[in-house]
């Protein structure tokens, strides 16, 4: 198990402004797992003890409907840390994460990043910081949902992955999503995201390589992206 003082992770995220005590302390309390493909990291209605910190992997943040239709809110990559509300709210869970490719995190006791939310305010503010980018990440879903078409999401969405995961040797996205993953982000039916995806690569903006996917023609995602 590694030591948060001497991780590289914690240069990703808010722990980049805790002191080597403060994270020698808190390397002593943290616990370290690795998580499955497909298993969950916590559910709805989990009430969190603390916050993960991803130190490899990817999961799905994702919100049961109504109607029964999970929507992908945010996918967590590396570096990146979950469940911070959990420290200013005493509330359960309102979503739940699952891997998509095994993962290996840690989770820091709630009790622990408390003593460092009131002792350390460079650490506080850069925590308030990201919960107000994750608000303003959800608050854009909501608009594009109202106001943009599916296909425009789609195309929307396709480059906010590329930009946020790159692509690998082969030239396609580098993070594996199925066909009902994407639909559960543009907010469709599998079978409406099959269909437009087929569209795109009919006209040669996307291609497929397996079930992953190379982006073309960004220009052209660009410009379906904002209705032209």
């Amino acid at each position: 198990m590694s030591k948060c003082e001497q991780c590289i992770i914690r240069q990703l995220n808010s722990l980049q402004h805790l002191s080597k005590e403060e994270l020698v302390r808190m390397s002593n309390c943290k616990t370290s797992k690795i998580i499955k493909k497909g298993d969950s990291i916590f559910d709805e209605g989990d009430r969190l003890k603390g916050v993960f910190c991803i130190k490899d992997g990817v999961c799905k943040v994702s919100k049961m409907s109504e109607n029964g239709r999970n929507h992908i809110i945010s996918l967590v990559t590396r570096g990146d840390l979950l469940g911070e509300r959990s420290l200013i709210s005493d509330e359960t869970s309102n979503l739940k994460a699952i891997a998509l490719n095994d993962m290996e995190v840690c989770f820091i006791p709630k009790e622990e990043i408390m003593k460092d939310l009131e002792k350390n305010p460079k650490f506080s503010l850069s925590v308030l910081k990201d919960m107000a980018s994750n608000l303003k990440q959800a608050d854009n879903v909501i608009v594009d949902m109202a106001q943009k078409t599916v296909k425009q999401r789609l195309a929307e969405t396709l480059l906010n992955l590329e930009a946020k995961f790159g692509t690998n040797k082969e030239n396609v996205i580098d993070v594996y999503l199925s066909r009902e993953d994407i639909a559960n982000i543009i907010g469709t039916a599998t079978e409406s995201a099959i269909r437009l995806l087929s569209d795109l690569k009919r006209n040669k903006i996307i291609m497929f390589k397996g079930k992953n996917i190379s982006i073309l023609n960004s220009n052209e995602l660009e410009r379906i992206s904002q209705g032209f």
